[in-house]
């Protein structure tokens, strides 16, 4: 009883396995179109299964394509304007409407949906735009292939300049090997950089070096992205019509143009303030005008040197006497009469100029050739009468 209990387990375990795995887990995202030809103008419904889900695509109309060979030129052959993004659900499908309009190289057409974001996924469908023009597609050349061996990197690191508006750069380094039997010489690769859902913009440079059969080489390409470039960004890496790798890069925002035009939008409005005020102090009659207020002077002291004393001011000359009748002055010069005795007894008569006994100074005052001779007191020089006892 037990064994066959086991065995029925056994069994239902390998039926409801297949069931229980789900969609994304296949091998290959499959898409399926409601028409497979349409003119300019129509539209085509496009379905898919099997994708990421919650996973972003883009649905494009691309030239010169095949599903075995995918899209050769890139999504430069594809109708970019026209273009269509969805987003699976939670079992990794979707259903959109895709306008129909001719891409820029003639077909065999595809309707090629590849994932935006996260792990590379894409398939092609063959499709067919009516009335566009069918050319073959080029030969295929099997003598010298490339394959990327490494993973890429991005090498470098931004600047002062970057952070104030200027173009990112950046190094893209990955090592190739070469898997055909010719050897590869100069090789041109085709570097792409996408915004966000935006198809990428793609750069052709050239290697220059030679790769031999089995050999491989290291490859530096120079990426550089447009002038305040910000966000999300892909580095995509092509070769001979094949996607060989993608490569997220981040870039920074430029916070120095946020910081010019925040100090802009201050400095702007304060001078226009000021000139307004001027314009108003220039027109408005008799009004209390605003002023600006000065910054008072520094005012230092100044030492100077003391001007020299003035001399003592000399007397002057006396009016009623001149330099030719100065009494007792054989020189002529200027002399008033004094007495320079308070005891004297004698009369005025006696003290007249002239006498033997009062010797006079004959110099002028404030002469500075004659000193002045000090005067010398005068005495009485009459007798005194004795009275009779």
């Amino acid at each position: 009883m037990k064994g066959r209990i086991s065995a029925l387990v056994a069994v239902l375990v390998l039926v409801l396995a297949p069931l229980a795995r789900p969609a994304w887990g296949a091998d290959k995202p499959a898409v399926s179109l409601s028409t497979s030809q349409a003119g300019t103008g129509g539209s085509v419904t496009v379905s898919g299964s099997g994708w990421r889900p919650r996973a972003l695509l883009m649905i494009l109309i691309c030239g010169q394509s095949s599903p075995s060979r995918g899209v050769i030129g890139g999504t430069n052959s594809c109708a970019n304007a026209d273009g269509r993004a969805v987003t699976t659900d939670a079992r990794g499908a979707f259903r959109r409407s895709l306008p129909v309009s001719e891409p820029p190289v003639p077909c065999p057409c595809v309707v090629h949906v590849a994932t935006v974001t996260g792990a590379t996924a894409q398939t092609d469908v063959v499709f067919q735009v009516a009335g566009h023009a069918v050319q073959p597609l080029p030969a295929q050349s099997f003598a010298g292939r490339l394959s990327v061996l490494t993973d890429t990197r991005l090498d470098g690191g931004d600047g002062l300049l970057t952070w104030f508006g200027a173009p990112p750069s950046r190094t893209l380094v990955f090592t190739v090997g070469n898997v055909g039997s010719a050897p590869v010489k100069d090789p041109v690769f085709r570097v792409g950089t996408a915004h966000g859902v935006f198809a990428p913009q793609w750069d052709e440079q050239q290697w220059r070096g030679t790769v031999g059969p089995g050999g491989k080489a290291q490859i530096r390409l120079p990426v550089e992205l447009t002038a305040g470039a910000h966000g999300d960004y892909t580095v995509s890496l092509e070769y001979g019509g094949r996607v060989l790798a993608e490569q997220p890069w981040g870039v920074d925002r430029p916070w120095g143009v946020t910081l010019f035009w925040l100090l802009l939008c201050v400095v702007v409005p304060v001078a226009l303030f000021r000139a307004g005020m001027a314009l108003v102090d220039r027109v408005r009659p008799g009004g209390v005008r605003h002023r600006r207020l000065t910054r008072p002077a520094l005012v230092l002291p100044v030492f100077r040197s003391r001007p020299p004393a003035a001399s003592p001011p000399t007397t002057p000359a006396l009016p009623w006497f001149t330099p030719d009748s100065a009494p007792g002055d054989p020189a002529g010069r200027l002399s008033a009469p004094h007495d320079d005795s308070p005891t004297s007894r004698t009369s005025p008569a006696s003290a007249a100029p002239g006498s033997p006994t009062t010797p006079t100074s004959a110099t002028a005052p404030g002469d500075p050739t004659t000193p002045t001779s000090p005067v010398t007191p005068t005495t009485s020089t009459t007798p005194t009468r004795k009275g009779r006892m």
